[in-house]
């Protein structure tokens, strides 16, 4: 708990630090440091939990004295302040991504664990927010934060990649944006109050996300053919998996589960090869052209 607090004051005094362009005062702005600090309060928070548990098991019996009990807390909390703060003053789209994934993965696990129905899984994901319980408004929150976050993401990722489509760059832009706002709404209003809304922003993240694969390469033209096809086939494996549970071979959670895994890995790679085709560009640019090299 106190390496959470920790995270906290370490983030905000990262972006402290940051050189602040104008705007950056914007509404939106502090929806993005306050979703990314909630993000990295969690993660220090479940993962020295997680530390502490596998620690708890591996040494039963032993005793923890006072003295190096509270060094031990010291310690945590530093290596928290210490990584939390380097992850605020070098903050990327790539590194986003990453907090992303871990948060998310985190919030669900712990959710998963802390669920009062253990058999939960045999509806579908939406059933962990459903129970009224702590476990449920963490498994909200932790969907409401991640989509805030992607909206961050989906509306910095793109940003300078070059295209010869005149509004290729805002098409994508909006998808993702979209993606992150329906994510945060299906956690605002959970499948047992709200299942009709739910259901369909959950629907709606799958139809964002098919239309965004489908006309990437039409807005934009640079993206590798390799991440293209990737993105063809994870919607073929979701297709797939949704005949199986028509069938009532896989439930619902695991189709769930295998779809939340694949959009993440596609974003991270989205990140990455968004980089390479802004600094292929830029090499490119900076490359002396054939009349100034016979001129020269």
């Amino acid at each position: 708990m106190a390496s959470a607090f920790v995270a906290i004051f370490a983030f905000a005094a990262g972006r402290w630090f940051m050189p602040r362009p104008r705007g950056a005062r914007h509404m939106l702005n502090v929806l993005d440091a306050a979703a990314l600090t909630a993000a990295h309060s969690v993660i220090a928070l479940l993962t020295w939990t997680l530390v502490v548990e596998i620690l708890d098991r591996a040494l039963i019996g032993a005793v923890i004295f006072g003295l190096p009990g509270v060094i031990l807390a010291g310690a945590m909390g530093a290596t928290t302040a210490y990584v939390v703060f380097q992850s605020a003053t070098r903050m990327t789209p790539a590194l986003m991504a990453v907090v992303l994934a871990l948060f998310f993965v985190e919030g669900v696990v712990a959710s998963m664990l802390a669920a009062s129905d253990p058999q939960w899984w045999n509806d579908d994901f939406s059933a962990l927010g459903a129970t009224g319980d702590a476990s449920a408004a963490a498994f909200n929150l932790t969907l409401i934060v991640a989509g805030l976050i992607f909206t961050t993401l989906g509306r910095c990722a793109p940003l300078g990649i070059p295209t010869t489509h005149e509004h290729g760059i805002a098409r994508v832009r909006i998808s993702l944006v979209a993606i992150g706002i329906l994510l945060a709404l299906v956690g605002a209003l959970p499948a047992h109050a709200f299942y009709w809304m739910h259901t369909a922003f959950a629907v709606g993240i799958a139809v964002v996300f098919a239309v965004l694969v489908a006309l990437l390469p039409r807005w934009i033209p640079a993206m590798p053919t390799p991440f293209v096809m990737l993105g063809w086939l994870i919607i073929g494996i979701l297709a797939v998996l949704l005949a199986l549970f028509g069938v009532g071979y896989y439930t619902l959670t695991a189709v769930e589960l295998v779809a939340g895994t694949l959009v993440l890995a596609w974003i991270n790679l989205f990140i990455r090869s968004a980089a390479a085709i802004r600094r292929d560009f830029a090499d490119d640019a900076a490359a002396p052209k054939p009349d100034q090299e016979s001129a020269s």
